[in-house]
């Protein structure tokens, strides 16, 4: 194995553009971008450029870069919609994914994509870095550490003002789905690992309120049964004009069999606990890994590109957070809960 991963990437501007700039030279002495591909000339120019890619490695075409480029891995970080064709083309080279979520925008596309990680073997991890932020990193210790007994339910809310049209990115405002697709796939993710269990049924609804700036359902009310008999209630708005909950400061509590613990916007983990008849308050000081977020995602999987363990978030893992994203979708479309275990399974 060379001393430094060559790297195909795949997008160069809005979220790619920040591995580019933002991620990547923490991990210089140990990956190399030697392909670039975006669709838009603008982007590409200017990551390219940035990264100091001679003309040759820079593509507007995915299946012309795939061809051409001698790479260890790709990271995909363009649209859901295009991520099954990235991946069979991967898969074709066997070459090893590094994804973000979600692993599709259909489950049709979660369902082949995920048959031809399989298939290949390649190394397939999916970036769900919201775990592994100081503050979640802390919260899921402390339900860990068994003092608080055993979880009753969890509640999570993500709330964002996005009402002026494009203020979270063009695209998605235009898709269908658009909070579920983009945004509570993190959420759902998070619940299954603060409860340590797989979701079981969901019910709920998406919806989009007339003053909303997308065209796709922009709002959603859930709740969750996980395989274990925890319970999780899910809220999520992307018109909030009042009590912000947005990306890194979501809220969400466990109430727990001896007490409750508790993480808001304030960045601040509060443990309630109740001890000899009364219940007392404290704060938890925050883990600092040496790397958080998007970081310890990259870091996980170059060292298990070189030999180290298997990430938590690979995709035989992460095709249970997509399947609770599209039984989410189905249980609006009905009105009726559905078997998120069923649908997993049942992929084969």
């Amino acid at each position: 194995m060379p001393d430094k991963l060559k790297c195909l990437m795949l997008g160069a501007g809005g979220m790619a553009g920040h591995y580019i700039r933002g991620l990547f030279p923490a991990f210089a002495d140990r990956l190399e971008v030697v392909g670039l591909v975006d669709v838009s000339e603008e982007p590409l120019e200017a990551s390219g450029d940035f990264l100091g890619l001679p003309a040759s490695a820079r593509f507007t075409d995915m299946t012309e870069a795939f061809a051409k480029v001698e790479a260890d891995f790709c990271i995909i970080c363009i649209p859901p919609a295009f991520h099954k064709q990235a991946v069979l083309l991967a898969t074709e080279r066997k070459l090893d994914v590094l994804s973000e979520k979600p692993i599709a925008d259909t489950w049709e596309g979660c369902t082949a994509i995920y048959r031809a990680a399989r298939a290949s073997g390649v190394k397939f991890q999916v970036v769900q870095n919201y775990r592994y932020n100081a503050t979640m990193l802390t919260m899921k210790q402390v339900l860990s550490e068994g003092s608080l007994g055993r979880i009753n339910y969890l509640i999570g809310r993500f709330a964002a003002d996005y009402r002026v049209r494009g203020a979270w990115g063009a695209f998605r405002h235009e898709i269908a789905h658009s909070l579920l697709i983009e945004g509570s796939v993190h959420h759902f993710d998070m619940l299954r690992h603060l409860s340590g269990s797989n979701c079981q049924q969901i019910t709920g609804w998406e919806w989009n309120p007339a003053w909303s700036s997308f065209d796709g359902e922009s709002s959603g009310h859930y709740l969750a049964k996980m395989v274990s008999g925890v319970v999780a209630n899910y809220e999520g708005n992307c018109n909030e004009a009042g009590v912000q909950n947005n990306w890194h400061q979501e809220y969400y509590r466990a109430e727990c069999e001896h007490g409750s613990v508790v993480i808001d916007s304030d960045h601040v983990l509060r443990v309630w606990e109740r001890k000899q008849g009364s219940v007392h308050m404290h704060e938890v000081p925050l883990l600092q890994p040496q790397y958080q977020g998007h970081q310890a995602i990259i870091d996980q999987f170059l060292n298990w590109k070189c030999g180290g363990p298997a990430p938590v978030t690979v995709i035989e893992d992460n095709i249970q957070s997509a399947g609770m994203l599209f039984g989410a979708i189905e249980a609006s479309r009905t009105s009726m809960a559905v078997d998120v275990q069923a649908l997993v399974t049942g992929i084969g």
